[in-house]
């Protein structure tokens, strides 16, 4: 069952004297990570690093090189009808 409101009157809220303080306070303090352990994670996360083969390089770049040709003739079309009905417009009025 719903609490009747009290016409006139706000809930009271507990307001942290600093904003920050409550989350601070709340917040787990994490350990702290020495130099040596710090390397031997960065050691274990280059190791779960998996490079393409030779093959799925080359077959990626001639991909990326195709999408820039198509791109390149795209543009171009566009640039030289745009170029033509201006110049068509321009020519209306002299």
């Amino acid at each position: 069952m719903a609490k009747a409101k009290t016409p006139g009157r706000r809930p009271q809220t507990a307001q942290p004297a600093i904003a920050g303080a409550a989350v601070a306070a709340d917040a787990p303090k994490k350990p702290r990570v020495t130099i040596p352990q710090f390397l031997s994670q960065v050691q274990a996360e280059g190791r779960k690093i998996v490079w393409p083969s030779r093959k799925e390089t080359w077959i990626t770049s001639v991909m990326v090189f195709i999408m820039v040709v198509i791109a390149a003739v795209f543009f171009f079309v566009v640039d030289t009808g745009l170029a033509l009905a201006s110049r068509f417009i321009l020519a209306i009025g002299q």
